[in-house]
Order: structure tokens, then sequence, then C-alpha cells
């Protein structure tokens, strides 16, 4: 009882960018530097840079690295009695290493697809510790986001469209529930703005979803993934 009303309070805290003292917001601010850089090389490996991704899995590695000195052996009190720590760091350890010969094999799709699964590490984490971050919330969108963009208007039935347009909302409102920790209790005209142009493509979508023109649902849901992969990379 103990352990889950611990994890409840964290999250809780977290959710609402309510950082605590001491260890906890230690943890959580080098975390989301470093989960910044996994999100610019998760980016950069969908671009076809090769020399822009080499760069970006340079610095994810360095922060991780930084990370895990401090934190491999001794982790902070939100994940202390995790008995996976110490596996799904190995874990992500993998991961990178994977990643890292792909870029340099020129092997950038691969590469991609295998930092996907590093925030699959971490949204689990954090789910089996009761802690909730703005990057879960994105995370969640982007999982729903991806089943939208397989779909084929031509063959979708009018009820799982309206299915989808009602789980993108919602998740949709979940990521605008509360702003990354950085940008609380202050203004910032770029996160306003991408905030609105991604609110805006889930809009578009049901809109289009309600007018039943197959056509223009096509439409919105080429026009979802931009706006949300600019607000992911910059703020998510």
């Amino acid at each position: 009882m103990k352990r889950i009303l611990l994890g409840t309070t964290l999250g809780v805290a977290l959710l609402a960018g309510a950082a605590m003292a001491g260890p906890v917001r230690d943890f959580e601010e080098a975390y989301r530097g470093m989960y910044g850089s996994y999100r610019a090389a998760l980016f950069m490996t969908n671009s076809g840079s090769a020399e822009k991704s080499a760069g970006s899995m340079k610095a994810f590695s360095d922060k991780w690295e930084a990370l895990m000195a401090t934190y491999r052996a001794a982790p902070p009190p939100q994940y202390m009695d995790d008995p996976d720590w110490a596996v799904q760091m190995e874990l992500v350890d993998e991961m990178l290493a994977k990643a890292q010969g792909e870029v340099a094999s020129g092997a950038l799709g691969e590469a991609h697809e295998t930092l996907e699964g590093v925030r699959e590490v971490f949204g689990a984490l954090h789910l089996r510790n009761g802690v909730q971050l703005y990057s879960d919330r994105m995370n969640a969108y982007h999982a729903e986001m991806e089943h939208v963009l397989d779909m084929d208007p031509a063959t979708a039935s009018a009820a799982d469209l309206a299915g989808k347009a009602a789980v993108l909302e919602y998740l949709a409102a979940q990521v605008a529930l509360l702003p990354p920790v950085e940008v609380q209790d202050t203004e910032n005209p770029e996160y306003t703005k991408l905030m609105t142009d991604f609110m805006g493509s889930v809009a578009a979508f049901r809109a289009a979803v309600d007018s039943g023109d197959a056509e223009a649902v096509k439409t919105a849901i080429a026009g979802l993934k931009k706006p949300y992969s600019i607000l992911f990379l910059k703020f998510g």
C-alpha cells in the first residue's frame, strides 16, 4: 500500500508540474534534458540527413551517459523500488548502441525504428511507478495517431472514423491539459503557436470525418503528423 500511495503522490505532483524539491526534481530536470536530445535523435533519423542524425545521436548518447553515471546504480526516489530499473536501463543502452550502428551504416530508417523502442521503455517505467509526464501524454497521442495514419478513408467505416476522431480528441485534450514543465507559469509564444497548430489538426480531422467526404478525411489525416512532430521535437 505504501508503494502505491507513493507512486500516486509522485504521479500527481509530476503531472501538475509541481516538481518536488530535492532528488525527485533533480532527476526529472536531468531526465528532461536527456529526453530532449532523444527527441532530436528520433526526429533526425526520420529526416533523411545522415550528418544531422549522427550529430543528434552523439548528443543523445552523451546526455544518456551523464544521466546513467549518476542514477544507474542509485535510482531516484520515484523509481527506487522498481525491480526492473537496472534491466530497463540496460535495454536503453542496447537500443542506443544498435541505433548508433545503424546510423553509421546509413540505415536511418532502421535507426528510427530502433529509437522508437526507447520511449516505450520510458513510458512503461513511468506507468509501473505511478508517474505521468508531458511526454507520456504526447506518446499516448502518437500511438493512436499512427493507427489513424494507416487508415484508408475509402474503405474505413463511418463508425471507425468517428471512433478514431473521438479518441484523438480525448488524447489531444490530455496533452493540452498542462504544458511541459519549462513553459509552465510563463508566456511562451512558440509553445502557444505549436499547440494551436496541433489542436487545429485534430479539429480538422474531426470536421472532415463529420462531413463524410473521403477526400477531405484523407487530406485531414495527412495533416496530422507535421503539427504533432514539430510540437514533439520542441516540447514533447
